[in-house]
This record gives structure tokens, sequence and C-alpha cells, in this order.
């Protein structure tokens, strides 16, 4: 139980410090994933992740950058406590004995493990942050996706129950999060131990310094999305997708219409943002676990 506590607290601070720096970079990632395909001779609305950027801050301020952040915060806590605490469990039935290290492929599969468990948690909290994100790169487009516009976390939570089939309409969206989720918590963790035991020179990882922390962790999230981004496009535009006037009739149908109208790259759209946030939001998330954790004893 020493260890579980551990875990969660010290799960919830990496979660933290990984939202404040990240949240930006998510929602200019969200704005350009959501964006419907321009009509035949018209520009896209966003020409690119800073056009992205400079848009939202003319017409919502800096705040603009940080809509959504109020439902990934809220639980950020039983997100990363999840996350770690399932991880260590895993890490701990894997260990032959007390202590031993565990090898790159066990922790690969204690990633997938803690993965599985945190889907059912992130996808209510991504379709809430999504839409809240995605309302104004939608608006004005014509398409009736996301025509409601939305008050705040509380105010999609209850439009989502009260109209689009109660608690189901929460988990819209879940197993595109489960594809993203499992295999990206996977390779995260399995780069993450791997970096570190090559830094520390073998097993022995407790006495890396914080900037070697860092550096793991930061090319570790780059390792989660690089392997997945795919799925989270897929996952943003089943989310924010219309009930009443579905464009979709499911994840594959998603894929094969994004890959039909706008080729591979409208899979991989958002992929930079993704990419800048992942480094550094993570080189904080995870040097944040491990400080606490080690100052807890």
């Amino acid at each position: 139980m020493r260890d579980v506590a551990k875990d969660l607290i010290s799960g919830t601070v990496g979660g933290a410090a990984q939202l404040i720096c990240g949240h930006p970079f998510d929602t200019i990632k969200v704005k350009l994933q959501s964006q419907p395909p321009p009509l035949p001779g018209q520009p896209p609305k966003y020409a690119g992740a800073m056009d992205a950027v400079r848009q939202t801050m003319a017409a919502e301020g800096p705040g603009g950058l940080y809509k959504g952040m109020g439902a990934p915060l809220a639980t950020v806590a039983a997100f990363n406590a999840v996350l770690f605490t399932v991880r260590g469990q895993m890490e701990a039935l894997l260990r032959s004995e007390p202590g031993v290290p565990l090898s790159i492929n066990q922790q690969v599969i204690c990633g997938a493990g803690a993965g599985v468990a945190v889907s059912f948690l992130a996808c209510p909290t991504e379709l809430i942050k999504c839409r809240l994100q995605a309302q104004s790169a939608l608006a004005g487009v014509g398409t009736g996706t996301v025509a409601v516009k939305y008050a705040g976390p509380i105010d999609v939570a209850k439009h989502v129950l009260r109209s689009e089939g109660g608690m189901a309409g929460l988990f819209k969206g879940l197993f595109p999060t489960l594809a993203r989720e499992v295999p990206g918590n996977a390779a995260m963790f399995g780069v993450y131990e791997a970096l570190k035991q090559y830094l520390a020179g073998g097993q022995d990882t407790s006495n890396l310094g914080r900037g070697s922390l860092m550096m793991a962790g930061g090319l570790a999230g780059a390792s989660f999305w690089a392997s997945v981004y795919p799925t989270d496009v897929i996952k943003s535009v089943i989310q924010v997708d219309d009930y009443k006037n579905p464009k979709y009739k499911g994840s594959f149908d998603a894929f094969r219409k994004i890959l039909a109208s706008e080729g591979v790259k409208g899979l991989y759209k958002g992929f930079g943002p993704a990419m800048a946030r992942s480094v550094p939001a993570n080189a904080a998330c995870f040097l944040a676990y491990e400080v606490t954790r080690s100052s807890l004893g």
C-alpha cells in the first residue's frame, strides 16, 4: 500500500506538470485535426500550426490556448494516479523477487496494461476537451458538426448526457482511445526505461540526474505520439462528430473517409504541435514523477 500511495501522489504531480506545459500545443493539435476539409477552391480555415495560434490568440486571447483544460485538470489526479499505479503494480507482479529490475519487454507489458486502465478515464475526459477545443475551428463551416456552443466542461457533459445517449455518449470514441493508449503507453514506458538504462550504463538508474530524466521522459513521450498518431486523429474526429447527423459510422469508416478525401497527410493533421508538445510536456511529467517519488522515500 505504501508503494501504491507513492505512485498515486507522484503520478498526480507528474500529470499536473505535463498538463500545464503541454495544453496549448494540444489545443492547436485538436483544432488542426478537427477542421473540415475546405470546399473546392477555398483555403482551409488554418494554414498550419502557427496560423492556428495567431487566429486563436486574435479571436480568443491567450486563454483560448488553454480552452478545455478544465476537464483534464479536474481528472489529471485520477488519470495519472491510475496510469502510474497500474504500471507499478504490474511491475511488482512481473518481478521475480523484490528490487529486481525489469527487462525492457516487461516494461512494455506494464505500459500496455496501464494503457488499458487509463483508456476508460481518458475517453470521456478527451471527448469534453475536444468539443471545447474544436468548436471555434468548426464554427461557421456549414457542416452541422458541433453545432452546439458549450459554456464549459460541465455544459458539455450535461449536453451529452441529456441529448447523446446518456453515459454511453461520454464514451464515444472508446475504441480509438484504447487503440491509442495501449500501444502508445507500451512504447512510451519501454523507451523511457531503455533510455534510462542507456544513459546510466546499466540497469541501475537510481543515480541519474534531472537532465537525463528529462531527456528520457521527453523522448519517451515523443515515441508515444510517433507510434499512434493516426488513431488520435480518428479519435478526435469521432468525438466531435455530430450526434444527429454523423459524418462517420465508426473508426474504420473515419479512417477510410479521411484517407479517401485527404490522403495519408489527413491522418497526420496536427502532428507538428503534438510532437512539439510531447517532448517538454513528458519531460516535465517524468521529472516531476521521479523527483516526487524519490522525495517520498
